[in-house]
């Protein structure tokens, strides 16, 4: 097979043009946007920092790690950095950007972890995009027009754009989020989200709930049952679930062949790499990768 190229990660200096934005944050209309990148937005990609995409008219489809959404009016989008997705559009698109980088938040608000509160920046495609709820079709459009005059002026407080952005973001917390069936105390919700975190960090290496377990001070099957009763999964879904996730992205994001990919994931025998993903995929390795590069 030919050495593919690497699918781009763009940083904000990689997309900021004008000298009058800032360089730590991006917000401006879509359309505007789109014309200046879209040679790079319509091929798989990267960024090193949080994405977020209102559309307020317009057709066509967004793929975020491997699933693939329709673009409607009032959807939004909102990713973490590191997702692989494309634009593909059918009819002219309008709305909103607005880019930011992980460190956004950090030196203004005391928990430094505040951002994963909201379910829509948990890195699950599914959860990442939504439709809005009929009262922020009415109230986002004019607090991103706000946000964006912002962006725009040299001199203005960073910390004004800050304040801004976080109550957009807490409206959609609010307004659009999940209604659960029941109430989840805090501390499972706690557990969930640190068990996350330490499958995000370690999944190359930990493959065991047992070992996830022994990390968060709980017994292996306290672990699967919460996971069953919040997500209905088990523990061992989810780091499997997390390890395709990888070898996707890095199928179709790397230059080097299915047998290094294997060994980046610590699959030493390549065969069980491969006998691995076709069980959960329905494809080979090779397979998959030829459906991105024809």
């Amino acid at each position: 097979m030919a050495q593919k190229e690497k699918i781009p990660v763009y940083s904000l200096r990689n997309l900021l043009q004008e000298p009058r934005q800032q360089a730590d944050f991006q917000a401006e209309h879509f359309s505007s946007y789109l014309r200046k990148h879209y040679e790079h937005l319509h091929r798989p990609h990267r960024h090193s920092f949080y994405h977020m995409v209102l559309f307020t008219s317009g057709s066509g489809s967004h793929t975020i790690d491997f699933e693939r959404f329709e673009v409607t009016p009032y959807q939004l989008y909102c990713m973490i950095p590191g997702q692989v997705h494309s634009w593909h559009f059918t009819t002219p698109v309008s709305g909103f950007v607005v880019n930011f980088p992980d460190s956004f938040f950090k030196d203004f608000l005391y928990n430094q972890y505040y951002l994963e509160r909201f379910f829509f920046f948990s890195g699950i495609s599914t959860d990442c995009v939504f439709q809005l709820p009929v009262l922020l079709q009415q109230k986002l459009p004019a607090l991103f027009e706000e946000l964006i005059g912002y962006a725009s002026e040299e001199e203005a407080s960073p910390d004004l754009a800050r304040v801004l952005l976080l109550q957009i973001l807490l409206l959609i917390g609010n307004e659009a989020g999940p209604r659960p069936a029941k109430a989840v105390p805090e501390q499972k919700k706690m557990v969930l989200h640190n068990l996350r975190r330490l499958i995000d960090t370690h999944y190359r290496s930990v493959r065991l709930p047992k070992e996830y377990a022994d990390l968060l001070y709980i017994t292996p099957n306290h672990l699967n049952a919460l996971c069953k009763d919040l997500l209905g999964k088990t523990a061992g879904e989810l780091i499997r679930d997390r390890v395709l996730l990888e070898a996707k992205r890095l199928l179709i994001n790397e230059s080097k062949t299915v047998a290094e990919i294997a060994y980046e994931l610590d699959f030493q025998d390549n065969s069980y790499f491969n006998r691995f993903f076709k069980k959960y995929e329905g494809l080979t390795p090779d397979e998959f990768r030829k459906q991105f590069f024809k």
